[in-house]
């Protein structure tokens, strides 16, 4: 018997780690030999020592960890004391980025490295280690070399070269990490944080810069789908997120698992990553009843530039993903995502401001403004170099410059996406931003690249940023004052609870006792200092902060006459 301790490092609390959960499924499926398993899960702000500390008080024998990009970093410092504190324990890396760059990592204290799927990998790897421990403690000499990672039976150990992503299911079954265990426990586990489920494994389509795709997708049984569905929504978590890179790939699949969870007495939340343009009338009339807030859609569209999307195998009906995001939006019961890629090859910063104006007319809630990742394994970092694409040495491989963009391109770049995740992305100023874009006359991307040079937020509190945001748009031609300060005064009120107005936003003292016999006329009840205004216009607005809307997150306001 071995005792492994599944360390997992996610980027924020907030998140939960589904493939430590899958690793000590597999070993309590596929080990021939019992090993006691630990989960440890920390996020990548813990402080290394701590963690470290948390480990080693166990005293493993083998600790295995997930590395991904975000948390590359913070595991190669850690990795260097867990050696010091574990001399005798064997450490087994595996995770898109280890599995895809062994070598680098068995130079930096890793002592396997297993590409694939581990679920499968690792419960023989352990057998095996057990097996060479027993014999070395009778007096034998093992049958492996301690540390030569190519021997371990049923599946190739740390090659260095790419495995075949995703790999066969074989005859293994794979790992349901939800079923058998208790409702306590797993709401214990999960604590309220997002839960993630896979329901499917692989991708059909083979994006340059993804490691996803090339050998089909295998899906797992649908019964079983449902049945962890079900112990999800009753967890407590408030948010589940489907990692199936394209959900919607099988539209019967897709249709089937929505419909059942559409038809679940929850309040959970339900994401899904999908492909806009695979969507039948079929599933998008099913979508259109769902309750609101109950799902949310991830549609990575990456850009509108032909040659670029050529470059890197991208494949999509762009314009029927326009269409399908339009009837879904139509509906008003769905929250949904788009991505752009900026750094794509042959995108110039002038395609890329097309792209993104055309993404932000889809009036989507949420406009995730990416950039290029080199990452290894994938197709396009095996082509960089001839691209001419130079990318960061460390984690996560961002773009610095190709033949199409500039570092001052991609400053300017930096600073639309800084201004679009602190205002529209939030759900912030959203009428703001509307009525100065339709006042100015200005296009999105060049509103938010302004925004972002001329206030960079840095962690700014928000009423100093709102300050900012005041101070930029009424400098914006044709952009009215009174106007401005009443989106303002509306948009703070939808988005903020129990603060009061900005100073730069004030509220007539002479009119708010009248405002506020006005409210509690229409809320029904009193309405305190902070939930309602006057606007310039000499009406009144109120906020009800017991109303919330599922789908953009914004309070509902309402507007009354005072005279």
């Amino acid at each position: 018997m071995s005792k492994i301790v599944l360390l997992a490092v996610n980027a924020k609390y907030v998140h939960s780690s589904l493939s430590v959960m899958v690793l000590a499924g597999g070993i309590a499926k596929y080990a021939k030999a019992f090993h006691e398993t630990i989960v440890i899960e920390a996020t990548i702000n813990h402080q290394k020592a701590e963690t470290v500390a948390s480990v080693a008080s166990y005293r493993p024998d083998v600790v295995g960890i997930s590395t991904y990009i975000w948390n590359a970093d913070w595991i190669e410092d850690a990795l260097g004391l867990l050696r010091e504190a574990l001399p005798g324990a064997l450490f087994v890396l595996g995770g898109p980025e280890a599995s895809f760059n062994a070598e680098y990592w068995m130079a930096r204290g890793a002592d396997y490295v297993l590409p694939g799927e581990g679920e499968f990998s690792l419960p023989p790897l352990l057998d095996m280690l057990d097996e060479a421990t027993l014999t070395i403690k009778s007096g034998g000499e093992a049958a492996y070399p301690p540390l030569c990672p190519n021997t371990a039976p049923a599946q190739s150990i740390c090659t260095g070269a790419k495995p075949e992503a995703p790999q066969p299911l074989h005859n293994n079954e794979p790992i349901h990490p939800y079923i058998g265990i208790s409702d306590e426990h797993l709401a214990a586990m999960l604590n309220g944080r997002i839960a993630y489920l896979e329901t499917s494994r692989g991708c059909p389509f083979q994006c340059a810069f993804c490691l996803s795709g090339g050998s089909g997708v295998s899906f797992f049984p649908l019964d079983t789908a449902k049945e962890q569905v079900y112990k999800l929504s009753k967890s407590g978590s408030q948010t589940i997120k489907f990692v199936d890179r394209t959900f919607n790939c099988d539209a019967a699949r897709a249709f089937e698992l929505i419909e059942y969870i559409i038809g679940l007495d929850t309040k959970c939340c339900f994401h899904f990553e999908v492909a806009a343009d695979l969507f039948d009338e079929r599933t998008l009339s099913l979508i259109a009843r769902a309750p609101p807030g109950r799902i949310q859609l991830e549609a990575g569209l990456q850009s509108f530039f032909a040659p670029a999307l050529q470059a890197t195998s991208r494949h999509m009906d762009l314009d029927k993903a326009e269409r399908n995001i339009a009837a879904i939006l139509s509906g008003r019961n769905v929250h949904l995502h788009v991505d752009l890629i900026a750094g794509l090859p042959y995108e110039t910063l002038c395609d890329f401001q097309n792209s993104f104006d055309r993404a932000y007319s889809l009036g989507v809630h949420t406009l995730q403004l990416g950039f290029l990742k080199l990452l290894h394994g994938s197709e396009l970092r095996r082509r960089a170099e001839a691209l001419g694409i130079c990318y960061g040495a460390r984690p996560p491989y961002e773009i610095m410059r190709s033949p199409w963009l500039s570092p001052e391109d991609i400053a300017i770049l930096k600073q639309a996406e800084n201004a679009l995740q602190h205002t529209y992305n939030k759900s912030r100023f959203l009428s703001t931003l509307e009525y100065v874009l339709e006042a100015s006359g200005a296009r999105p991307f060049l509103l938010f690249s302004s925004l972002g040079a001329y206030a960079p937020n840095r962690g700014e509190h928000l009423a100093d940023y709102a300050a900012q945001i005041y101070s930029f748009c009424v400098r914006l031609p044709g952009v009215d004052e009174g106007t401005l300060r009443d989106r303002m005064t509306c948009d703070w009120l939808c988005m903020v609870k129990g603060a009061n107005m900005p100073s730069f936003l004030p509220v007539p003292y002479s009119r708010r006792k009248l405002a506020a016999e006005k409210a509690k006329q229409r809320l029904g009840r009193s309405a305190g200092r902070a939930e309602t205004a006057v606007l310039g216009s000499g009406k009144g607005v109120v906020v009800d902060v017991n109303d919330r809307d599922p789908v953009t997150g914004l309070y509902r306001i309402h507007f009354f006459e005072l005279d």
